[in-house]
């Protein structure tokens, strides 16, 4: 899969190191993965939820922080909508990032 953009990440990280092994991790896996649906996502990530407009939530660190990609999955690509704390992630609408 093709990610926009790993600088959206790599920015989040400099600001909270503990969380840049597990959004490394996340990054590398998706970049090399074929995913065509959710069910394929989920087969790997067990405790990733999908949301309307094919958003998935990524739990990141033992759900310290939450990752939602929006997902192509007809062109592969996947779009960094959001990454924050848990508490953040509270305040926002994840539908709609």
């Amino acid at each position: 899969m093709r990610i926009i953009s790993r600088k959206t990440l790599k920015d989040f990280w400099e600001k909270h190191a503990d969380s840049e092994p597990a959004l490394q991790a996340v990054f590398h896996e998706t970049k090399h993965a074929d995913w065509k649906n959710f069910a394929a996502i989920r087969t790997r990530y067990r405790s990733a939820d999908l949301l309307p407009g094919d958003r998935v939530v990524f739990n990141i660190k033992g759900n310290t922080y939450r990752l939602i990609v929006r997902i192509h999955f007809k062109t592969g690509i996947a779009f960094i909508r959001f990454i924050g704390t848990h508490a953040a992630y509270d305040k926002i609408d994840a539908t709609t990032v």
